[in-house]
């Protein structure tokens, strides 16, 4: 489940639970969906209560990325946790999306 807010054209949508195969492309579609209503410049993923993550995770985040550079606004990556970390650094997705 996902909960968002707009502010200042800036969506925030904080992930809850494990981002894995089974989950990721429903999240993808979530986040592709609240990207599309909203049209913000730039998307801010809040990994704060994802407690797990797998290289999904991966596919969540390049996609949100790239959803964003058709509308020429940025992703950027908020308390993220050790563990999914972990997985997104392997991937250097912090050459891609900010990681705060």
């Amino acid at each position: 489940m996902l909960t968002s807010f707009l502010q200042d054209k800036q969506l925030t949508i904080a992930l809850d639970g494990e981002i894995d195969h089974h989950s990721a492309q429903r999240i993808m579609q979530q986040i592709g969906g609240k990207i599309d209503q909203f049209l913000p410049a730039s998307c801010i993923l809040d990994f704060e209560r994802v407690s797990f993550m797998d290289s999904s995770g991966i596919a969540v985040v390049l996609n949100a990325r790239r959803r964003m550079n058709e509308l020429g606004g940025s992703v950027i990556l908020l308390n993220v946790q050790p563990q999914p970390m972990k997985i997104l650094c392997s991937a250097g997705i912090e050459q891609i999306a900010k990681i705060s």
